[in-house]
């Protein structure tokens, strides 16, 4: 019987922990950790990790990231896609084609620039293509969205939500033109003599 309550209450528990990070009840998604424990209890992180068991059937999962402050109770929670959007999954969310192509050219400035840069050096970047009252208000938004941030002395930092959103290394990986290494179906065709040779090795 105890058992059975304890199912009941887990239960209870996740679905809580769904409503607090799927449906927005702030200005930025997701809920603080410390609003996760005192909606859940102490065990809210063990919750969160069941949570995302579930959630990784519809292909979305639970992301922990801070936000600058030195406090683990401060970190967000919030659910986001698992892996890497398609093009026209990006589009259907919202995202305009040279939105995220300004939003790129940010990271990767920022990126080369070990993690900061002036705002007034990034929007002279996106100038060479995009109009200027473009910019102004994407990078607000970006800002407001926690793509980026801004300090009070005008340097551009990564956001929180890009730091769990978008692979620092791919994007960059990219960005340089790196490829992977050829598989073996894609490799040169192997010589007479080296597959006499590995016949023979095999034997």
């Amino acid at each position: 019987m105890a058992e059975e309550q304890d199912i009941v209450e887990l239960r209870e528990k996740l679905t809580r922990a769904a409503q607090l990070l799927l449906f927005r009840h702030h200005m930025r998604p997701g809920a603080k950790a410390w609003e996760l424990r005192r909606a859940l209890g102490r065990d809210y992180e063990q919750v969160a990790k069941l949570l995302d068991g579930e959630l990784e059937k519809l292909g979305l999962t639970v992301k922990r990231v801070s936000e600058g402050e030195e406090s683990s109770e401060s970190d967000r929670y919030f659910v986001t896609l698992r892996g890497h959007p398609t093009l026209t999954e990006a589009r259907t969310f919202g995202w305009r084609i040279d939105d995220m192509g300004m939003l790129t050219v940010a990271l990767a400035h920022i990126l080369a620039k070990e993690g900061k840069a002036p705002l007034k050096e990034v929007e002279r970047i996106l100038e060479e293509k995009f109009p200027r009252w473009r910019i102004e208000s994407t990078i607000d938004r970006f800002i407001r969205r926690g793509y980026l941030s801004e300090d009070d002395e005008g340097l551009l930092y990564i956001g929180w939500r890009a730091r769990a959103e978008i692979d620092q290394r791919t994007l960059l990986g990219l960005l340089l033109g790196k490829e992977e290494k050829p598989s073996e179906a894609e490799a040169e065709p192997k010589t007479e003599t080296e597959r006499k040779e590995e016949t023979e090795e095999k034997l």
